[in-house]
């Protein structure tokens, strides 16, 4: 493969970026259809996850994608779902070479795609940007194998580790730079989650702000005994952007039949002591589709998927400023006895956002 393939698939993993946060419960892909070194057709997945991202670049390319070569972030699909395989329209619009950065793992597709290609007489080249295109498609990859998504805890804390005063004061610990930066983060993921706690205490919407979105994340809460005001924020606009409410067994059942009458979804999940289980609150949005969910805390939710090992990665804000011991941690008690119980992660990116620190840590 050359110089030239590598910065057509660069750009497909480029326009895949552009679906994420809306194509769920499809993965985020990028398609670019080259003719004798022309690009003439581009596309990814629309929100919803349809169109798919090859039929939309081959129905700009029309005539011209006979002959030429498809550069797709991931293997095209096989199966038919609500649109016919995309392999099939590839075949049929007369492209004569795929190149493409992963093999799908879901197992309705998983080599099959390949093979009907190749079996068609298209060429087929798989690998380029792998690594790159495996960060992008992780949730998905994640719900297809593990049930669940791929789950990142973003935190904004003070020097000393503080998310809030004691008397539960938290706006604002981070610069509006940070805060524009977690908007396009919520934006870029299929859901916001957050504990009943946080909703109860900031009355949050928890849409994405000042930024352009072609489908609002869905708003989770993870509330037991679904104890969140029926007029808050998310209660008022339950019909106008999804929320999902996942609780407890003992939930009251009036308090479900509001919600529900509220426009809300909601999950009954199992217990982990006098809590929620983390894991079947994971479970249960990997089975509604979702495959990256944005974790704003608090500092109870925060431990226990920490506690459970189902934080993937963390987006930590950090302010200059200095709470004091009486302020609430940013995570709450895990029990942890010795250093080698902790959990551990790898350091990826470090810069400043205004005059605070982001620094992401993946497992």
């Amino acid at each position: 493969m050359s110089g030239d393939d590598a910065r057509y698939m660069a750009l497909a993993l480029e326009l895949g970026r552009r679906g994420q946060g809306a194509t769920w419960p499809n993965p985020a892909v990028g398609c670019v259809i080259v003719a004798q070194g022309e690009i003439v057709g581009q596309g990814w997945t629309a929100a919803g996850g349809r169109p798919h991202a090859e039929a939309r670049a081959l129905a700009e390319a029309g005539v011209r994608a006979r002959g030429a070569t498809a550069y797709v972030t991931l293997e095209p699909c096989a199966h038919h779902g609500q649109t016919p395989p995309c392999c099939d329209a590839l075949i049929d619009a007369g492209v004569t070479r795929i190149v493409a950065a992963l093999e799908d793992r879901d197992p309705r597709v998983s080599g099959r795609g390949f093979a009907r290609l190749r079996g068609a007489g298209i060429s087929v080249e798989v690998g380029l940007l792998a690594e790159d295109a495996a960060r992008d498609l992780a949730g998905f990859f994640m719900r297809v194998e593990q049930g669940r998504p791929r789950v990142t805890l973003k935190l904004a804390m003070s020097l000393d580790g503080r998310i809030a005063t004691a008397s539960g004061h938290s706006q604002w610990i981070s610069g509006e730079a940070a805060r524009a930066e977690v908007h396009a983060a919520r934006a870029s993921h299929d859901a916001v989650m957050v504990g009943a706690g946080t909703a109860r205490a900031d009355d949050p919407a928890l849409t994405a702000r000042g930024v352009e979105v072609t489908r609002e994340a869905v708003r989770v809460v993870v509330s037991r005994r679904l104890d969140i005001p029926l007029m808050s924020q998310l209660a008022r606009t339950a019909h106008e952007v999804p929320v999902w409410i996942c609780h407890g067994p003992d939930a009251d059942p009036a308090l479900i039949d509001a919600w529900e009458g509220l426009g809300a979804r909601l999950f009954r999940c199992g217990l982990s002591g006098r809590q929620l289980d983390p894991g079947s609150v994971l479970q249960a949005l990997g089975e509604a589709g979702l495959s990256s969910v944005f974790c704003e805390g608090g500092g109870a939710l925060a431990a226990s998927l920490l506690a459970a090992d189902l934080v993937d990665e963390m987006m930590i804000f950090t302010a200059g400023l200095v709470i004091g011991a009486e302020g609430l941690p940013g995570v709450g008690a895990l029990g942890l006895a010795r250093l080698d119980d902790a959990a551990r992660f790898r350091l990826t990116e470090l810069r400043m956002i205004g005059d605070d620190i982001l620094h992401r840590w993946v497992r």
